[in-house]
């Protein structure tokens, strides 16, 4: 606290001795790195996500969660859905298809707004890398003022790995039970004596073995995946930075659709089963090129720009299997294959520019961002269908259908551009008092749809601070999220445009910092509601071969409160937790949709919490203790089929080491200690089955 106290009364004098005589000054700032022995690997003071600038937590009016990487990379986890887990008001849906949805609050996140990469909108219809993170930001409730189409839930950055001054290479290697290999690559430095060109890479190749087999040969479900990544920082003056970015994501694998439950909640057939055949696939390339460019105009003035073209391109052959028209029991009656083979683009381009600052006026200081960014969207796809309802009996092998996408037409189409512009302004009144106000105003042209949409999001907030380590807000905040068309193919609706979904969020809540800041403590009520909700439902008797209806009709309501503690407790122990209480329901009243009135959503638990604590026993040791508990959840939208709720705990133990001065790093983690039988998301007919106990080995080398 005294050194940063110290640079501050340095910049306050030269920017007076300036001032004074009037001189200008450089704004070449010596760069001064404090440390500590006892440094906080689990808590992080800022978000730079949750304001579009990194303003300290404490003086965020929202409910924010950090996750660092430091947590992850000591839980071995190899998936965003095993990074979120630390976050309870998070809980995921169906990961079929290789692709991973999540739900914040109760309400999903949409995979083509609900995610941001650095700030930008990133189509997350995949499974994200996580190994270039260096944060991961939970940001709940409506964020539409700051960033445009979004869910009232919240959204998640995901904030990458920066180039190093000094020279840094790590090499780690991880494996588990099954076989699964991962070798990372993690390097940085400059380029440059003068440290102005500097550099971050990291490289993975995954080999992952899964647990379920498939019925037609016995065979695992196997996962392919290479990962590249670049950043490049170049200190164009003393004021100017230009920062680029590459990476590049190969990522197939086998499909597993999930499982299936019967009417009291239980998996049809054993846990191992896989109902798709071991032929089906799916093969992902991600390419994301783009560029930042920071302008220190002042002491007081940024600005900041930034360019991000997203390519993203799959083919996906599926044997997309399913039970037949009023059976629970494939063993007797068999089941359906639907096979297809399709080919998806999507073109996401998005860029952005912010100006930051601050200044005074009538005794009040004010941090003003005015900013806008747009949003260009392309999605086309091609396919072949193969046989329809092609019966089968649990086991029975199916060959390999002879379908090629490519002798197929383009069978849907989307374009559409999303402007936006936005002014927020965070008041400090007095040391107590701070009052955020912001206000942005949306449009979004669908080409050919008809669908041109308009927004105006507000965003208030209070924060009054009745200690030096505590603060309490209020907030009040809205969401726009546009919808598309339903695209499903075996949709009563296909086709059909759909209106934006509005939703608005009334918050109240708390932070504290304890033990010397070391320990933060925050807690939050909140009460969110959603006009022009989409339900997608399964009909009880299906229309042809169409098993599901999209509408668009009645409300949905979410209330609850949820705590998190996140630091160091003493000098040894350092923990990171949270508990979420939710009762979420939809409220309507339309003919079609009157059976949901007073449902609760699909993977919506009242009660959710998560713990991890690190403790070290030297230097050299430390022991990991975790534990996840989920409650129960419904399975579908007529809250018939209820997933028990579970508790899983996880432990982990740790030992650094050197040999001729190179330090090493040996991992041993033990996921779901107790082998708990366990349902994770997704509804009914696309369950994901929660893993039993596994065991993860790594190692690591810092050169």
């Amino acid at each position: 606290m005294t050194s940063g106290l110290m640079v501050s009364a340095a910049l306050a004098e030269e920017s007076s001795v300036s001032a004074q005589y009037g001189e200008d000054f450089s704004l070449n700032i010596e760069r001064i790195q404090i440390t500590g022995m006892n440094f906080n690997n689990y808590k992080v003071g800022s978000a730079s996500g949750a304001m579009r600038g990194d303003i300290d937590l404490m003086d965020t009016p929202q409910s924010v969660n950090v996750i660092p990487s430091f947590v992850t990379d000591e839980q071995l986890a190899t998936n965003l859905s095993e990074v979120l887990v630390n976050d309870s008001s998070v809980t995921g849906g169906t990961e079929k298809w290789n692709r991973q949805v999540f739900n914040i609050r109760g309400f999903e996140l949409a995979s083509g707004s609900g995610f941001l990469i650095n700030g930008h909108q990133q189509f997350s219809h995949y499974v994200q890398p996580i190994e270039t993170l260096q944060q991961v930001e939970v940001l709940k409730g409506p964020s539409s003022m700051l960033y445009g189409q979004s869910g009232p839930g919240g959204l998640i950055n995901m904030v990458t790995k920066k180039p190093t001054y000094d020279r840094l290479l790590d090499v780690a290697l991880d494996t588990d039970e099954n076989g699964s290999t991962r070798i990372q690559l993690d390097a940085g430095g400059s380029m440059n004596e003068a440290q102005t060109m500097r550099y971050r890479t990291v490289l993975v190749k995954q080999d992952t073995k899964y647990w379920r087999e498939y019925q037609d040969d016995d065979a695992v479900q196997e996962r392919d995946r290479f990962l590249g990544y670049l950043n490049l920082e170049f200190d164009l003056t003393d004021d100017v930075m230009l920062s680029l970015k590459y990476d590049y994501t190969q990522d197939k694998t086998g499909l597993d659709s999930g499982a299936w439950l019967d009417d009291n909640g239980k998996v049809i057939g054993s846990r191992d089963d896989i109902w798709d055949m071991s032929w089906a696939f799916t093969d992902n390339e991600v390419q994301n090129l783009g560029a930042d460019l920071t302008w220190h105009i002042s002491y007081d003035w940024t600005m900041k720009t930034g360019y991000n073209h997203q390519t993203f391109t799959r083919q996906r052959l599926d044997s997309s299997p399913r039970l037949m028209t009023g059976s629970k029991n494939p063993f007797e009656d068999g089941y359906y294959l639907n096979a297809f083979d399709r080919h998806d683009d999507w073109q996401h381009k998005t860029a952005y520019i912010d100006f930051t600052g601050e200044l005074s006026g009538f005794g009040v200081e004010h941090k003003l961002l005015i900013g806008a960014n747009i949003l260009d969207y392309y999605y086309g796809q091609m396919r072949q269908d193969g046989e329809k309802n092609q019966h089968i009996m649990p086991g029975e092998s199916v060959p390999r259908p002879d379908l090629d996408y490519r002798n197929g037409d383009i069978s849907s189409q989307s374009k559409y551009k999303h402007y936006g512009f936005y002014i927020q302004d965070l008041m400090t009144i007095n040391d107590q008092w701070q009052v955020l106000a912001g206000l942005r105003y949306d449009e979004q042209k669908r080409e050919g749809a008809g669908q041109d949409s308009y927004s105006v999001s507000p965003k208030f907030g209070v924060v009054y601070s009745p200690a030096d380590n505590g603060s309490i807000y209020v907030n009040y905040s809205k969401s726009f999220e546009p919808q598309s068309i339903v695209t499903s193919d075996n949709d009563v609706n296909e086709g059909m445009n759909l209106d934006p979904e509005y939703g608005e969020q009334f918050e109240i809540g708390t932070k504290w910092e304890l033990f010397d800041g070391g320990l933060m403590l925050t807690g939050a009520v909140f009460d969110t509601r959603v006009t022009n909700v989409t339900v997608r439902e399964e009909l009880a008797q299906p229309i042809g071969d169409k098993d599901f209806i999209t509408t668009q009709s009645g409300k949905q309501r979410h209330q609850g409160f949820e705590v998190g503690a996140q630091g160091a407790v003493t000098d040894n122990l350092f923990i990171t937790s949270s508990m979420m209480f939710l009762d979420a329901q939809y409220i309507t009243s339309a003919e079609d949709t009157a059976q949901l009135d007073g449902k609760t959503p699909v993977d919506a638990p009242k009660w959710s919490a998560n713990v991890w604590t690190r403790y070290e026993v030297t230097d050299d040791v430390a022991l990991n203790f975790g534990a996840v508990y989920v409650g129960e959840r419904f399975a579908n939208t007529q809250n018939t089929i209820v997933k028990e709720g579970y508790v899983r705990f996880d432990f982990g133990a740790a030992y650094n080491f050197a040999v001729n001065n190179v330090d090493m790093n040996l991992r041993l983690n033990v996921k779901n200690l107790f082998d708990t039988d366990y349902l994770d998301g997704g509804t009914n007919t696309d369950v994901t089955i929660g893993e039993g106990r596994h065991f993860g080995l790594a190692f690591e080398v810092k050169f």
